[in-house]
């Protein structure tokens, strides 16, 4: 199955510093036909305007990961942890039993991002956070995973989830395809240009919901950056 989720169609709230889509429920939006996908639970689309941010805000039992397209985002927690993570990196927060953070942009343009969170699989564990720098050209016509569930993913950030979420950037007229297991969860948005998901047509950040499927190719019919989250 494969359901293409229309980015026009997706919940839009305008709070003047933060533009954002809702690709699931959150905050004041519900859809109970929406309220996750496989162990996915949230997946946003936020730009965040000049100086302006997140304030300080809990959160415990979720994993969130922060994929930063476009300027850059300036993370503090209450555990000591400060860090930028510029565009076309990743950062990684396990809430675990509790953690107060806050997000800002201290740049002077826009910061666009998906922020993704994942249901973790064990809960009473410490919180814990990380980034790490991908460079786009390595993971030109290929997909990269950036953070992983799986001990044996070195590179890939860490997260306490049966899940993996990976990103690839194609040229117009190339494919990558992804081994899947048709009992699990795939979520993909492309952003940049247009691209075709095992036949079927997905304009720049739609969101293309995918299960029951072995393999999943995506070709590029314009230039684009893919983000993918595989989840039970």
């Amino acid at each position: 199955m494969i359901d293409i989720r229309k980015f026009a169609g997706l919940a839009h709230r305008d709070h003047g510093w933060l533009d954002t889509r809702f690709h699931f429920s959150f905050a004041d939006y519900h859809d109970p036909e929406r309220m996750g996908w496989g162990k996915i639970r949230v997946w946003n689309d936020d730009k965040i305007a000049p100086q302006s941010g997140f304030p300080p805000h809990p959160h415990r039992d979720m994993e969130i990961i922060t994929f930063v397209r476009a300027g850059a985002i300036t993370h503090k927690d209450s555990l000591g942890n400060t860090g930028r993570t510029g565009a076309g990196d990743v950062q990684v927060m396990s809430a675990g039993t509790g953690v107060t953070h806050a997000e800002y942009n201290l740049e002077s343009e826009d910061t666009s991002l998906f922020q993704i969170w994942i249901m973790p699989d064990r809960g009473g564990e410490a919180p814990d956070w990380g980034q790490r720098e991908f460079p786009r050209g390595e993971r030109a016509g290929k997909w990269e995973i950036v953070a992983s569930g799986e001990p044996d993913q070195d590179q890939a950030l860490p997260i306490r989830s049966d899940a993996r979420i990976l990103a690839a950037t194609l040229a117009a007229g190339e494919s990558v395809t992804y081994e899947a297991a048709p009992w699990r969860h795939q979520y993909l948005v492309a952003t940049g240009g247009r691209v075709r998901v095992n036949g079927a047509e997905a304009d720049p950040r739609d969101g293309v919901a995918i299960t029951g499927e072995e393999a999943i190719t995506v070709e590029a019919i314009e230039d684009c950056e893919l983000v993918m989250v595989d989840a039970r």
